[in-house]
């Protein structure tokens, strides 16, 4: 890339290009365990990575010469990053979260995030740490509440297990074969509509959170 911009870390093929698989699995991690990561991407990651998943892999560790293994090689470290991101999360929510309520929003951080994941937290319960997965933003704060709210380390690694499974793989699959699929059925190339394909998996994950933002009554303090 000749010139880099803001935009690019927004970009899921950035990062796929500039760093290949050591880059998604740091950004993976850093985006579902450290508050500063909520900007990036997750779920378009993910999708993108599945499509280009044999590549990556054979350019890390050489291919096994199966497409299914190599995918689901990708799809396993990539949970398991999910994993320890989230562990950071919780430990830092354990030992510095509660002084987070009484610091000044910034760039970097905004106290609203943390106080809708706590109210998410609250309404599902341990749930919660599976189905945040799916939810931008929220999953970066889930793990850091559950350390505020003092939940079991057992059961916080097992439905953070749990859900670090089902996200990476399930987007990472449907990233690959689909992909396969138009290819062989219609001749379409997923490659050649990439941003489109952002745009739409960022509109249908973001829409949810931007929509309870607009229209949430319930107001935060600010201090």
């Amino acid at each position: 890339m000749d010139h880099f911009t803001f935009k690019d870390l927004l970009n899921p093929e950035f990062y796929i290009k500039m760093g290949g698989f050591w880059l998604i699995l740091f950004i993976i991690f850093a985006e579902t365990g450290l508050f500063v990561g909520f900007f990036l991407p997750g779920d378009s990651l993910l999708f993108i990575s599945g499509i280009y998943a044999v590549d990556i892999v054979k350019e890390t560790f050489g291919t096994t010469g199966s497409d299914y293994v190599d995918t689901s090689v990708l799809a396993f470290a990539i949970a398991t990053a999910a994993v320890l991101g989230n562990e950071v999360g919780y430990w830092f929510g354990r030992r510095t979260g509660p002084r987070l309520y009484s610091k000044q929003d910034s760039f970097w951080f905004k106290k609203k995030y943390l106080y809708q994941a706590h109210d998410f937290f609250e309404k599902y319960g341990a749930t919660a740490v599976i189905a945040a997965r799916f939810i931008p933003i929220v999953r970066t704060f889930t793990p850091i509440v559950a350390g505020i709210v003092g939940m079991d380390k057992k059961k916080f690694l097992l439905d953070n297990i749990i859900g670090a499974l089902m996200w990476s793989f399930s987007l990472i699959y449907a990233g690959h074969y689909l992909d396969r699929f138009l290819k062989v059925q219609y001749g379409i190339e997923i490659k050649n509509h990439l941003e489109l394909i952002i745009l739409v998996i960022v509109s249908v994950t973001t829409l949810p959170v931007i929509l309870k933002f607009i229209f949430s009554k319930k107001t935060y303090p600010k201090d």
